[in-house]
């Protein structure tokens, strides 16, 4: 995933030169906040059985514990961005790992499914003050253009490398300590950041920040909540009820007037008017498609491995090391592919290339044939590399060099925003789905099958509690619907990757005379 956002020709930096010591000493502390953040992204995925065993979430509930960090993340980067100016980025950058670590120590003591989603909140909050402020300290710190690019460059596959052994060090540690201990061992972490931090980051400012607009910040983060909400209960209920709707209206409505505003401040908090480039809002949209997709297959690859496959949380891990890798492979080759046949089809094929595997997946994927799954996962992974590094690239070169800043804004949140609402959209598919298949069990009683109705998990406590032969079937029905909803989620991922690839071949195209 890349987010470098240097300007082409940086102001002079007003501060005092950083010494090379310690230059490597704020990459290094930079980097590994970084690589934190992105392992907090999908470090859960393999722990959601055991947690779901302990705490009892419904399907959506679930959804919220796991998507809600990504969503509270995209909505306060921007936000938090603006107002570190103000206050100070080292400020901002050591008040998020303060937030981080106790967010961290909270989610890691959770005794029910409300107290963690409220600390995932709290852990996106501190995520995003740390985030936001990382790029303009760098900016500071390396005042040579070479160093800089090369510091942008490590501090920008930290996270990506995070996001990629999430899955592996949550099965780790989930399967020695339990589901907690995925959120207790940022807590070291994040003590020891702040205590070499403090001494290293220099402070810095902008001496003419632009002005911060709480009411353009409760529109957006209120909006895309009601509008989230309405989603999950949707899936929950499959119907509208009438809070979801109520709630759906209310959050279309706030985004609308969040957007009216931006359009009328002198200083917006997001410029909209960036988007009229149709480089830079198609580079946008295939960014949060394919990044949204590709944290959604992490996720559900997970699950759908360990409640039908019946894998260990550590063999679930290591099972997605190709798909890893492949990605890894594809963001460090995308720069060859584009000037072989340039962004255009680069991005088009590599789109299409994820939205191929994902249908395979769904079509002959079989968790209890895991050497069926390698080439689908090489090819989808391979696909989502070349499309996020291209797709960043774009974003960024598609906007003026003064406006590089506001432009890595909106790359940094389409990132983050495609991740919560790959996982909340396609889990809504997926909730839906997994009740519709499930058949009526006329030897439950109605608590019973409103609880295996819930979710898989919520299924195991039932079977538990039954007889050898009716609990055999209750989990036989219950794989085989979790299965149908898994192949309706890599079917409908992979149709709205299609989608996004034509739209790529067709916006793209050059307005001139023809070139690749």
């Amino acid at each position: 995933m890349s987010k470098s956002e240097a300007p082409a020709h940086p102001a002079p930096s007003p501060h005092a030169p950083v010494m090379p010591g310690r230059r490597r000493a704020v990459l290094a502390v930079l980097s590994t906040s970084l690589l934190l953040c992105g392992i907090d992204l999908t470090v859960l995925h393999v722990a959601v059985p055991s947690m779901t065993r302990d705490l009892h979430p419904t399907g959506v509930q679930l959804l919220w514990i796991v998507d809600v960090y990504s969503l509270a993340l995209a909505s306060l980067l921007v936000t938090c961005g603006t107002l570190g100016d103000r206050i100070g980025r080292k400020r901002m950058v050591l008040s998020g790992f303060a937030l981080f670590g106790l967010a961290s120590a909270a989610a890691a003591f959770s005794t029910t499914t409300a107290q963690l989603i409220a600390a995932r909140i709290a852990l996106g909050a501190g995520a995003a003050m740390i985030m936001a402020s990382t790029v303009a300290v760098i900016r500071v710190v390396f005042t040579d253009d070479r160093e800089r690019a090369v510091a942008i460059g490590v501090w920008t596959a930290a996270h990506s490398v995070g996001a990629t052994i999430g899955p592996l060090v949550g099965g780790l540690v989930t399967e020695r300590w339990g589901w907690g201990a995925v959120f207790l061992v940022n807590v070291p972490i994040a003590l020891f950041i702040l205590a070499v931090g403090a001494r290293v980051i220099p402070e810095s400012k902008n001496p003419a920040p632009r002005h911060w607009d709480l009411a353009s910040v409760a529109l957006s983060v209120t909006g895309l909540a009601g509008v989230v909400y309405a989603l999950k209960r949707a899936g929950e209920n499959l119907s509208v009820p009438w809070p979801a709707a109520v709630a759906a209206t209310a959050g279309a409505l706030l985004l609308y007037l969040f957007a009216r505003r931006q359009r009328r401040l002198a200083e917006p908090l997001l410029d909209l008017s960036l988007f009229a480039s149709r480089r830079f809002s198609t580079a946008t949209v295939c960014v949060i498609s394919c990044f949204g997709s590709y944290v959604a297959l992490l996720f559900f690859l997970t699950q759908w491995l360990q409640q039908t496959g019946g894998f260990s949380p550590l063999r679930a891990g290591l099972a997605l090391m190709p798909l890893a890798a492949a990605n890894a492979v594809g963001a460090a080759t995308a720069p060859w592919l584009s000037a072989r046949w340039g962004n255009r089809w680069s991005l088009t094929g590599s789109l299409a290339a994820f939205a191929a595997a994902l249908l395979l997946l769904a079509l002959v994927g079989d968790s209890g044939a895991y050497g069926s799954l390698i080439a689908t996962m090489l090819i989808a992974g391979y696909g989502a590399g070349v499309v996020m590094t291209l797709g960043a690239d774009s974003i960024m070169s598609a906007a003026a060099p003064e406006r590089s800043g506001e432009a890595a804004g909106i790359q940094e949140t389409s990132f983050e925003l495609g991740a919560g609402l790959g996982v909340a959209v396609l889990g809504t598919g997926l909730t839906a789905v997994y009740r519709l298949t499930l058949p009526g069990f006329p030897g439950l009683t109605s608590g019973e099958r409103s609880s295996v109705q819930q979710s898989f998990g919520r299924a195991e406590d039932v079977a538990g509690g039954l007889g050898t032969a009716t609990a055999r079937q209750v989990m036989s029905a219950a794989r085989n619907a979790y299965d149908q909803g898994f192949t309706a989620v890599a079917a409908i991922a992979a149709g709205g990757l299609a989608l996004t690839a034509a739209l790529a071949a067709f916006v793209l195209r050059p307005a001139g005379r023809a070139s690749r």
